[in-house]
C-alpha cells in the first residue's frame, strides 16, 4: 500500500473512528484500525465487536494494499502532526511508515486477514436525516439504565408508529419518547440499540451531513451515508408496555422558561442529599412555583420561578438529576410541568414540541 492524502481529511478520518477500538482488548486486533487503499479512496475501519465504523475519503492511491495498525498510537500521531498539507502512507513488510514533512513514524502492522468482519443489516430499510437521527437518540438515551441486569432497559427502544419513527429509552424511575416523521414509514420490526453504543452512534452522526439509510436487520443495526458507514449490534428482548403508565389527564400543571428552571436547579442542588432528592410545590392561586431542598448537615434552599399555573395546590419530590438530564435535552424556550396528581407522575414537554415527552417518578420517601 502507498497513497498521499490531505492531511485536515485524514485528521478528520481517523478521528472519527479512534474512539471505537478497545483499550485493553482480550485480542490484540481490538486495539487496531484497519487501513484499506483502493480504487483512488482510503477505507479507515475499526470494531470492538459491539459497533463496527467505517469512513471513505479520495486519496491519490499509488499502490493498494492494507494494512492494520495499533489505534491509538496511529491516531495519537496523526493528531499531532504540524500544518502541512499531505500525508504519505507506505506499507511493506509488516509496517507501515507515515512520512508528513519533518516528522515521520513506522508502525508494527498485524496481519489484514486477522481484523474482524464487519456485519451489514440486510433486510427492511428507510432514509432519515442524519441530524434528526442523532437527535432522536439524544433527546433519550440518558433515561435508559446502567448495567446489564436488564438488557431490555439498557437500550434504545426504535420502533415506527403510523408515519413516526419512536425512540424510547428507560430505566423504570423516568422514560423519555422522541418523535421523527419519516418520508416513507417501511414496516420493520422494533429494534433495542444497546445506550453503550449510542454516545458514539450520535456522536458519528454529529459528523456526517445530509441523509442517512437505515437498514434494520436480525440482530444488527446499519447506517449508511456519504462518508459513513457503522453497524450497532442490537439487544434482544421485549421491551415493557409504557404507554399504559403515561397519564391522560392531570391535575396541575406550570408552564416556565427552560433556562430558568435550569437556573432554579443549579440554584438548590448544593444543598442536595445522597438521594438527590428535591421538592416541586405549586400554589397557582397564590401564582407561586418553586424547588426546594433541604439537607440537615447543610442547609436549605427555596428558589421561586415565573410560570404560568393552573389547576390544584400540590407538591411533590424528585430526583433534581431527572429533571435536569430532560432540560438539558429539550430545545424549546419552554417547558411544562404537568402532575396527575399529590406525589403521583410528571410529566414535561417542551412548549410547542408534541414531539418529545419525558414522564418522571415521584420520591415517596
Amino acid at each position: 500500500m502507498k497513497l498521499e492524502v490531505v492531511k485536515e481529511k485524514l485528521q478528520a478520518v481517523i478521528g472519527g473512528v479512534e474512539r471505537i477500538p478497545l483499550k485493553s482488548p482480550t485480542h490484540p486486533i481490538l486495539a487496531t484500525l484497519f487501513l484499506s487503499a483502493k480504487r483512488g479512496a482510503l477505507l479507515a475501519r475499526a470494531t470492538n465487536l459491539e459497533l463496527g465504523v467505517e469512513y471513505s475519503l479520495p486519496v491519490r492511491v499509488e499502490r493498494e494494499g492494507e494494512a492494520v495498525v495499533p489505534a491509538a498510537a496511529f491516531a495519537g500521531f496523526i493528531a499531532n502532526l504540524p500544518n502541512i498539507k499531505s500525508v504519505f502512507l507506505e506499507a511493506s513488510s509488516g509496517k507501515l511508515t507515515v512520512t508528513a514533512g519533518g516528522a515521520r513514524a513506522t508502525f508494527t502492522t498485524l496481519a489484514a486477514d486477522d481484523f474482524p468482519t464487519i456485519p451489514k443489516a440486510e433486510g427492511v430499510s428507510f432514509s432519515l436525516s442524519s441530524e434528526l437521527f442523532a437527535q432522536g437518540f439524544r433527546s433519550v438515551h440518558y433515561a435508559a439504565a446502567l448495567g446489564n441486569l436488564k438488557p431490555e432497559l439498557s437500550s434504545v427502544y426504535l420502533f415506527h408508529e403510523g408515519d413516526e419513527l419512536m425512540f424510547v429509552a428507560t430505566d423504570s424511575f423516568r422514560l423519555a419518547e422522541k418523535r421523527a416523521l419519516l418520508k416513507k414509514p417501511p414496516a420493520f420490526p422494533p429494534v433495542l440499540v444497546p445506550v453503550k453504543n449510542v454516545a458514539e452512534i450520535i456522536r458519528l452522526l454529529d459528523r456526517e451531513d445530509g441523509e442517512v439509510r437505515v437498514f434494520v436487520g436480525k440482530g444488527c443495526l446499519s447506517l449508511q451515508g456519504e462518508r459513513l458507514s457503522l453497524t450497532t449490534r442490537l439487544v434482544e428482548g421485549a421491551y415493557p408496555d409504557y404507554q399504559q403508565i403515561i397519564p391522560k389527564e392531570f391535575a396541575a400543571e406550570a408552564v416556565a422558561l427552560r433556562e430558568e428552571a435550569l437556573s432554579a436547579l443549579r440554584l438548590v442542588t448544593p444543598f442536595s442529599d445522597r438521594f438527590n432528592q428535591m421538592r416541586m410545590h405549586l400554589e397557582p392561586k397564590k401564582k407561586r412555583f418553586e424547588f426546594s431542598v433541604r439537607n440537615g448537615e447543610v442547609g436549605e434552599s427555596v428558589v421561586a420561578l415565573a410560570a404560568a399555573l393552573s389547576g390544584e395546590e400540590l407538591g411533590s419530590n424528585f430526583n433534581y438529576r431527572y429533571i435536569s438530564d430532560c432540560l438539558s435535552a429539550l430545545r424549546a424556550d419552554s417547558v411544562s410541568f404537568s402532575w396527575s396528581g399529590e406525589n403521583r407522575p410528571l410529566l414535561i414537554r417542551g412548549v410547542g414540541d408534541r414531539s418529545f415527552r419525558y414522564l418522571v417518578m415521584p420520591m415517596n420517601r
